[in-house]
């Protein structure tokens, strides 16, 4: 068992040292004036880390330390809910499309 008096100074310590890291950034943004190619490049950071976070989880299924093609049910509920994205710009409705084409693959098969 785990004595928490060790357990919250732990916790504690970690999330102070992460306010402090990502703070800093913030102090120091505002008194740095990056290069505009550095600006222009930062823009594209959350567009290239959303499909680097989505499509392993989208297309990897891991079982025993073993990875594998998840599946086409997983596939066809990911493109349908990017074409209605892509039509519609509704995350709701994205979301929602996805889930259901998912699950109506999954319960008729």
């Amino acid at each position: 068992m785990l004595d928490m008096s060790d357990y919250w100074p732990v916790v504690l310590g970690i999330g102070v040292g992460v306010f402090l890291i990502r703070y800093s950034f913030i102090l120091i943004i505002d008194k740095v004036t990056l290069p505009e190619m550095v600006q222009r490049m930062l823009r594209y950071i959350p567009a290239s880390v959303l499909p680097a976070l989505i499509v392993p989880a989208v297309l990897l299924h891991k079982d025993g330390g073993v990875t594998t093609f998840a599946g086409w049910d997983q596939l066809a509920a990911a493109l349908i809910a990017v074409l209605v994205a892509w039509k519609t710009r509704n995350m709701l409705a994205t979301i929602a499309s996805g889930m259901i084409v998912l699950w109506g693959i999954l319960f008729f098969l």
